[in-house]
């Protein structure tokens, strides 16, 4: 396994960062996602910032090799907001693809680095964000819906618009235009009580929050378009969902069910699979809500909490071999 991680071209000013901090099981995470990186990519290097406590553990098991540099991850930089609102500081190529741990890789990035390379910054999103970003995952969204309350901040914050930013994947080439949506996103941020936003803390297994809403704000202020997340065969990533993916036990192959109509494709979500099925058959009745097929994203992202124990045992698997633990 460890020939092809470490031969990378040290000289590239194309690379990917991660970040690992609190649970070690997210830096087993970063370490299974760079394994299935390196199955297409053995070029580009990977840079980590992590926190000192999972340096150590690297050290103990002689794992640094696995990154080109390792980066010390200031206390005040360990959470979602702390790093995501201060991406110019942790910059180390030209062009930088920064990513969450709970991502494996699933085919070559050589064409979505060619995607990319016209952006300054972006991040893959949605270029309408859906009535639960931010907001309620329940059925009380329907209050913020029928009092208007995005409507209001938009009008309050001088925006006509707002995208669904989904912030596991971004890019960022210029340290100026990104210092400035991160300033302006952390405005923001500071503002929350002043927007219809929610702290991601209020849902169930969530103890970090979330700043893709700030994000979006600010890149709506300065003009920057999301890189499109769902673009049928050509996505950058996909969510992983049980129902929805045809899988390997190492991700070696992997298919996502994918449904061109965006509402029905949204139905995964559901955790109730009777519901779910019941309702997307009766919208396929409809003329092209039921068109679907099967692709292979760039990337599978486990962003959903009911849906990780694939990836944990992958990460553990991982682990294992590379530690002989």
């Amino acid at each position: 396994m460890n020939d092809h991680l470490t031969k990378f071209n040290t000289k590239s000013p194309e690379g990917y960062v991660y970040t690992s901090y609190g649970s070690i099981g997210y830096l087993k995470n970063v370490i299974a996602s760079v394994i299935t990186l390196r199955r297409y990519d053995t070029e580009r290097p990977v840079y980590l910032y992590c926190t000192d406590e999972h340096q150590k553990v690297l050290d103990k098991y002689s794992l640094r090799y696995l990154f080109k540099d390792v980066g010390t991850l200031p206390d005040e930089n360990a959470s979602i907001p702390g790093f995501k609102h201060n991406i110019e500081k942790f910059m180390p190529f030209e062009k930088n693809l920064l990513l969450d741990s709970d991502i494996v890789w699933c085919r070559d990035p050589n064409p979505l680095w060619q995607s990319l390379s016209p952006y300054k910054f972006t991040i893959t999103g949605n270029e309408k964000a859906d009535i639960f970003f931010g907001g309620p995952k329940g059925i009380s969204v329907l209050l913020d819906v029928f009092l208007k309350r995005r409507q209001r901040t938009l009008k309050r914050f001088g925006l006509t618009y707002l995208s669904r930013v989904q912030a596991g994947m971004i890019y960022a080439a210029d340290s100026e235009t990104v210092s400035q949506i991160c300033k302006l996103s952390k405005e923001y941020f500071s503002m929350q009580k002043k927007t219809h936003f929610r702290s991601r803390k209020e849902e169930k297994g969530r103890e970090d929050e979330s700043c893709e809403w700030s994000l979006a704000m600010a890149m709506a202020s300065h003009k920057i378009q999301v890189f499109p997340w769902l673009n049928g065969f050509e996505s950058p990533q996909l969510d992983f969902i049980e129902n929805f993916t045809e899988y390997t036990d190492g991700f070696e192959n992997v298919s996502c069910l994918y449904y061109s109509d965006q509402f029905v494709y949204d139905l995964k979500g559901l955790k109730n699979r009777t519901i779910q099925k019941i309702l997307i058959s009766i919208l396929s009745m409809l003329p092209g809500k039921g068109d679907h097929f099967y692709v292979t994203p760039f990337c599978l992202h486990f962003g959903w909490m009911h849906q990780k124990e694939a990836l944990n045992t992958f990460s553990e698997s991982c682990w294992r071999r590379l530690t002989d633990e």
